[in-house]
């Protein structure tokens, strides 16, 4: 009996601190959700696409930089089993170095950035936004440490405090007529109020550089997921590249704008969920029994919550857009749809995404983007030819191919791989035929945008009970999702 009590007690703890955080951390996202959420509003009305646009052009770079300056190692300092004093001062040390070459090439770039979109105004924007670099590379290895403690809590106060300082700048910004700056002086004041948070939560100071610390296998795993991250990203944003080179800011804000919005349930799941999932599947590594119990819990958890927020959005864009942004933004909204359902698929993906990180399969993970992005690349120059529409469309159809091919990359690795797909396919059809039904009744009945808005919601509410009710595999994975206990059931092991 004592063997048995010894045996499930660190189960069971486990599974306590990974629904604990996941209560404190998704509460914590729904203050991030509203604040962004008021911030998108009110800046989409004091900005025009242009600005946006101006903006766009700057973070497509600044975003590739901040996949260098992380270099996989933040991830590495929470995967691996154990991490010396001497160690994270390395790795603090050099994230900080990477930060400040990143921010020295970015301001010395900035003319070449702005002769290549033909657009002057990009040099101080982009010289500006270089200080980002140096702040974020101090900062990461501080959040890599309360991650690697589990401090999910103090994670989500910190991120809250930083995107209200961002937003508090960007909203005075914007009032006073600064345009575009505002959206710069946006991501300054977050940056800034987040480092300084980290360090005044974190209590640590690194030590000086030690060269005897081992750091081959921290380095080793960090390059790979760079690697593959780096690849990742340069596909992911290629779009916007294109768009902006091709159609200018104007084209390039409607379409960043439709990509924000449709991002914007992924990056505020998908960022907390991975923080409370890579770690706790880290240290199941050796318990595959629990491991998938708590993959498959966290996977149907993330896609609920995310595919009915976009499925929603995308049946309904056209009153959400109109009323919440403006009719300035009339344009964006088919873009908006498309890529709701690229957001769809990139959300199915995430759970193997957690696979190749907590196995350490990095190399593997590396190897499959290789493979697949050029065809994601192929897909975004092939639509390119019909437009900013023909881009999003290759966009959707890529992270649809992308989702079912690094399943099937992980058909050896051990990870429930069928159940995966399963989840995903169940999820993801259940909403798409609620959200048929939502659009289909808003406009057949709906004689105003408030009216379609009012019917549509009605209706997916509506749809989405009924298929609960008449379709047993849907109303499962409800269940699952509704039963509060069973993310602390994936923590311990399975009974005869």
């Amino acid at each position: 009996m004592s063997d048995r009590a010894t045996t499930t007690s660190p189960a069971r703890s486990l599974g306590s601190i990974a629904a604990r955080g996941a209560i404190l951390t998704m509460g914590g996202q729904g203050v991030k959700i509203m604040l962004q959420f008021c911030g998108i509003v009110i800046l989409a009305r004091l900005l025009s696409p242009n600005d946006y646009g101006l903006m766009a052009m700057v973070v497509v770079l600044t975003g590739l930089g901040e996949v260098l300056r992380d270099f996989g190692l933040s991830s590495a300092a929470i995967q691996t089993r154990s991490l010396s004093v001497e160690q994270r001062s390395n790795l603090f040390w050099i994230n900080s170095a990477i930060g400040v070459i990143l921010a020295l090439t970015l301001f010395t770039i900035a003319p070449v950035l702005a002769a290549f979109y033909d657009e002057p105004r990009l040099i101080p924007i982009a010289r500006i936004l270089s200080i980002t670099f140096l702040l974020n590379g101090i900062a990461t290895q501080y959040r890599a440490q309360l991650n690697r403690g589990m401090s999910f809590g103090t994670l989500a106060i910190i991120d809250i405090l930083g995107m209200a300082a961002g937003l508090a700048v960007g909203l005075f910004m914007a009032i006073e007529g600064y345009q575009y700056w505002a959206l710069v002086g946006q991501q300054l004041a977050l940056s800034a109020a987040t480092l300084v948070t980290l360090v005044l939560a974190a209590r640590w100071l690194p030590g000086l550089p030690c060269r005897s610390a081992p750091m081959a296998g921290l380095l080793r795993y960090g390059c790979n997921l760079m690697g593959t991250q780096l690849i990742g990203y340069a596909t992911r944003n290629l779009d916007s590249l294109i768009i902006g080179y091709r159609f200018g800011a104007e084209a390039l804000g409607l379409y960043s704008k439709s990509y924000q919005l449709s991002m914007l349930p992924l990056n505020q799941i998908n960022a907390p969920a991975t923080t409370i999932a890579l770690p706790v599947l880290s240290r199941l590594q050796q318990q595959p029994t629990r491991y998938d119990q708590f993959l498959l819990h966290g996977q149907t958890l993330m896609l609920h919550l995310i595919v009915c927020v976009l499925a929603f959005a995308a049946a309904l864009a056209e009153p959400l857009i109109l009323l919440v942004l403006g009719p300035q933004w009339q344009e964006a909204v088919p873009v908006f749809r498309i890529l709701a359902v690229a957001g769809i698929f990139q959300a199915a993906s995430y759970a193997s995404y957690w696979v190749f990180l907590s196995k350490g399969l990095t190399p593997l993970h590396l190897r499959f983007t290789l493979i697949s992005r050029p065809v994601m690349i192929g897909f975004i120059f092939l639509g390119a030819l019909w437009g900013v529409s023909g881009v999003a469309i290759t966009v959707a159809s890529g992270m649809g191919v992308l989702w079912l091919w690094g399943l099937f990359f992980l058909r050896h690795s051990g990870a429930p791989v069928g159940a995966m797909l399963r989840n995903g396919l169940i999820i993801i059809s259940g909403y798409a035929l609620s959200a048929g039904f939502a659009w289909y009744s808003a406009d057949r009945w709906g004689s105003s945008l408030p009216l379609q808005l009012l019917i549509g919601s009605a209706a997916m509410v509506g749809a989405v009970l009924t298929l609960g009710l008449s379709w047993p595999p849907f109303r499962g994975s409800l269940l699952q999702v509704l039963s509060s206990s069973t993310l602390l059931r994936a923590g311990r092991p399975s009974q005869p």
